[in-house]
Parts: structure tokens; sequence; C-alpha cells
């Protein structure tokens, strides 16, 4: 083979890899005969199953056909290609880069101080350092972890209810400190029994997830909170479904995994908050930082939805519990109560 030859393939083999790593598409009706901005979303793994993604990909599409733009998705893998797409959606100079999830602050920082004319929406997190080109939006996910702990401690029978969670850092103990209090406050003397998944692959490991619920409902637990994000969930469903107990799900309706095991779940609407923040970067507000909880409708109880009676929750068939839940719903948006958060604490 020729050095031309030669050449040309490696610039080949490079061309695919770059496009297999940045794993972006552009599509729908107001990617046509737009006049509208260009809007970049970048996730952190790709979109699949995860719910939580598919209603970022939902909002980014909604924003663009609102404004009669663009909408491109880029879908990572790994960190090395979280840089790559973030550093691929600088080069293209959009009206809005948005990123969902934690994994993106190190990469956003460092982009948003190299380029101070390009306006970033960052979803779920925040850069440790302010920049006026980046606007946060952030979730209260204590308040909807209280009034699933609502739930869990009015229809426990045991008076024992757990968590299984990814990390034991502030961030998530969002999901187990407070499930704890709201099941308390329904229900008082309910206790709680937190786990923490941990490791070298803690998003990802659905079988130590399966085996930490198993461990909780060993010591008596019948209702565990699982936050061990959309593969770990599935191993404390599985393992609710084997031991006769029950679960909650997070981010999205995760009752049809395991109809008659998952009570109900914890929504973040990711699509919402991309709406908002876009509207709000175009419109000449940047810099800021927004959170989203039950008052906002960032959070909410899939029980609480209009469409709870179609969702395949063991919850929508108590509406006596969802009374109760709702009245404490209410009672945080009117700050009667106010629930701590334990990333402040």
């Amino acid at each position: 083979m020729s050095p031309r030859t030669l050449l040309r393939a490696v610039m080949a083999v490079s061309a695919v890899t770059l496009l297999a790593a940045c794993n972006a598409s552009a599509k729908g009706p107001a990617a046509q005969n737009a006049s509208g901005p260009a809007l970049v979303l970048i996730t952190p793994s790709p979109v699949g199953v995860n719910d939580f993604l598919k209603l970022a990909v939902q909002g980014i599409e909604d924003s663009a056909k609102k404004h009669n733009g663009t909408q491109k998705v880029y879908q990572s893998t790994d960190p090395a290609s979280i840089q790559q797409n973030l550093a691929a959606a600088v080069r293209e100079k959009p009206a809005v880069i948005v990123a969902v999830g934690f994994n993106f602050a190190d990469a956003i920082a460092a982009e948003a101080e190299r380029n101070p004319g390009q306006k970033f929406l960052f979803v779920d997190s925040c850069t440790t350092k302010p920049f006026p080109n980046v606007t946060c939006a952030v979730f209260r996910e204590h308040e909807g972890s209280y009034l699933a702990g609502a739930e869990a401690g009015l229809l426990s029978k045991s008076g024992k209810v757990g968590a299984v969670v990814v990390l034991d850092a502030p961030q998530f103990r969002r999901y187990s400190i407070p499930f704890g209090q709201g099941a308390e406050k329904a229900k008082p003397g309910t206790t709680l029994a937190p786990l923490f998944i941990g490791g070298a692959n803690p998003f990802n490991d659905p079988a130590r997830a399966k085996a930490l619920a198993a461990t909780l409902a060993g010591q008596g637990v019948d209702h565990v909170m699982g936050a061990a994000s959309a593969a770990g969930n599935l191993g404390v469903f599985e393992a609710a479904k084997q031991g006769g107990f029950f679960a909650f799900g997070v981010d999205a309706n995760q009752c049809p995994a395991s109809p008659g095991q998952v009570v109900d779940n914890v929504i973040k609407r990711t699509n919402v908050v991309i709406g908002d923040g876009v509207d709000a970067i175009l419109g000449g507000k940047t810099g800021e930082t927004k959170s989203y909880g039950v008052k906002e409708k960032g959070i909410s109880l899939t029980g609480l939805e209009p469409d709870a009676a179609t969702s395949q929750c063991v919850v929508a068939s108590h509406p006596d519990v969802l009374a109760k839940v709702g009245e404490l719903r209410d009672q945080i948006i009117s700050d009667a109560i106010v629930v701590d958060d334990p990333a402040k604490s």
C-alpha cells in the first residue's frame, strides 16, 4: 500500500470513528425550512430506553419546533465521547447547547471559559464556578422522594422502608433521607434503611442493585425506593417481584417494567426545564440557575398525574393514599411543608 493510499485509509477510519463517537442526528419537522435558532442536545449516554433522556430529546424537539429552529442530538457513550461531542457542538456555534447530567460539569466549565460567546444550558447540575454564558436548571428531587416516602409509609405493613441508591453522596441522598422522612410523616414510627451500590460501575450494576434490595427485604423492609439508575432499577424491580415486596422508580414512569410491584415514580420533567431554559436564553436571560420542584411542575409523582389510572402503578388502586399525598404536595407548594435538601446539609 502506497503512503498516499495509507493516508487516505487512516483518514477514512478517523472520520468513521469520530462519527461513531458523536452519534449525532438531526431529525423532526423543525429541521425542514427552518429559519430559527439551531439547538444541540448532548446526552451523557445513549438514549435507548432511558426515559429521562427520552424526555430531554422531546424537550429539544419541542423547543426547535416552537422557535422554528433546528435541533441535533449527540449521544455520548463515555467520558471521552462527552468531551468530543461537546467540542463538536461548540464548533457548530448553535444558539444553545444543552447538556444533561452532572457528568458534564468540568467539560462545560472548560468550554464556557474558552468560548464566552457560546450559550449553554446545563440540566440536572451546574458548574462549580458560575459563568455568564452557562444557564443551569436543577431539580429538587427530595420533594418528590418525600411524597413517594409518604406513599410507602401509608402502604407499608412492616413499618420498614428502604432505598437502594447509586452512590452515598449528597446529590443522591436526596432519594433516601427524604423518602424516610415522608414515610415517617405519613405513619409515625416508620424507619428507613438505605443501601448504596458504589463500586466501579454504580450506574449500570443491576445485579448488585438486586442483591441489595433482597438484603433489605430480608430485614423486613417491604417498600424500597430504587434510585439505582435505569439499569439498576431493573435489578430492584426483579428482586421485588421475586421477594414479594414493592419498589419505587425514578425519572419517568417505570411501572410498566414490573406491573404489580412498582408503586410509583419520582418524575423529573427534563422536557419542561429544557423548554423553559431555551426560552430564557433566547430571550436574553443567561447565567442564571433555576430550581425545579413540585411548585414549578419539574418534579411530580406518576400517581399524581392525570393519566395515573392507566400508569400500571400500584398506587393507582389506592385513591385514599393518593388523596393524602396530594394534600402533602399542596402543602409543599404553599410552603407549609419545607423538605430539607440533604445535598445542602
